[in-house]
């Protein structure tokens, strides 16, 4: 029995736990020694979520000890803890709107600013976000960060980072539209990356990727890279930083377009020493800085989204179709 299910830029089929899809949990791939440095050779991944619609934008916090994640669909936000499992952090996590709707309409990236505030990329409100309430204390209650460009409103901000300056930078793809790049409420040409100023200056940096994704600063503070998800540009892309915060001298990092698994470019992280976590075809695939692919998480079944690491990153979590992953690295 199967059950097809439209989910943003790819066709999931979900397969009843009987054909095994729901028993999926991940093989590590040791493609150099490299990996060795950061993943023991004996680390497995472990299911610790599953009975979501598509889970996106995992999230560690420290202070609570609790994983956020969205269930983009569900317009929700959750919470992982180790002594209660999954809980409902947040709902409405993206869309607030009287008006009935389906789609991708909920909270997709979430980041942490440095003042202990949880920002939300929402598709469905069509704007970064930051909840206006303590994180021991959630309330749907949300401020508009950037909402707009040159007048007009957003396609769906997708992910989020903060620079060490304070300058945010989001992109901006069009998963969140129920008609897709054809629905009537696009206001916007193209999809895009911005960066909005610690004025709220919001300026574009590049309309050239037809669907951009997830996007980290390496911790040089100089280099940028931004997923492409799919098309003949599937892979990611390197920026530098220049002294005003804007993006320059676009090259490829990794290119996946002839790669056949399953699931494009989503999230992605990077480590302390640069080692780049991106997730591709079958699985999260792991570079070294120089863009060396030293291993993979793959997931054959599932289609992975994002992930998260711990701090001391030593734990990494994964978001992967209807489910949530832990790997205990070292």
């Amino acid at each position: 029995m199967k059950k097809q299910i439209k989910l943003g830029w790819s066709l999931i089929v979900l397969i009843t736990t009987s054909y095994g899809f729901a028993q999926e949990q991940g093989t590590i791939e040791f493609i150099s020694n490299e990996l060795s440095s950061v993943i023991n050779k004996d680390a497995k991944v472990e299911k610790i979520v599953d009975g979501c619609q598509f889970t996106e934008g995992p999230l560690w916090i420290e202070k609570e000890k609790m994983l956020l994640f969205s269930d983009v669909p569900a317009n929700t936000i959750y919470k992982w803890t180790e002594a209660k499992g999954k809980e409902v952090y947040l709902k409405p996590s993206g869309y607030t709107a009287s008006e009935s709707r389906g789609g991708f309409m909920g909270s997709n990236g979430l980041y942490l600013s440095k003042k202990g505030e949880l920002l939300i990329a929402q598709h469905g409100d069509r704007r970064v976000a930051r909840m206006d309430a303590p994180l021991n204390a959630p309330q749907t209650k949300y401020v508009t960060v950037a909402g707009e460009y040159d007048g007009k409103k957003l396609n769906s901000p997708n992910d989020l980072v903060i620079s060490d300056k304070g300058d945010l930078y989001f992109t901006d793809p069009m998963y969140g539209f129920e008609g897709g790049m054809n629905d009537p409420k696009k206001q916007i040409s193209f999809q895009g990356v911005y960066k909005m100023d610690k004025q709220g200056k919001v300026t574009l940096q590049d309309d050239a990727i037809p669907q951009p994704n997830g996007l980290a600063i390496f911790p040089d503070k100089k280099t940028m890279i931004v997923a492409s998800t799919d098309g003949a540009d599937k892979g990611w892309f390197l920026y530098d930083i220049d002294k005003d915060g804007n993006l320059k001298n676009k090259r490829v990092f990794y290119n996946v377009a002839q790669e056949k698994g399953m699931g494009g470019c989503d999230g992605l992280k990077i480590d302390k020493s640069g080692n780049v976590y991106a997730t591709g075809p079958d699985g999260v695939w792991i570079f070294n800085k120089n863009a060396k692919l030293i291993g993979r998480i793959k997931f054959s079944r599932l289609s992975v989204a994002n992930l998260a690491f711990s701090p001391d990153e030593k734990t990494m979590y994964i978001t992967a179709t209807n489910n949530v992953f832990r790997l205990k690295m070292k």
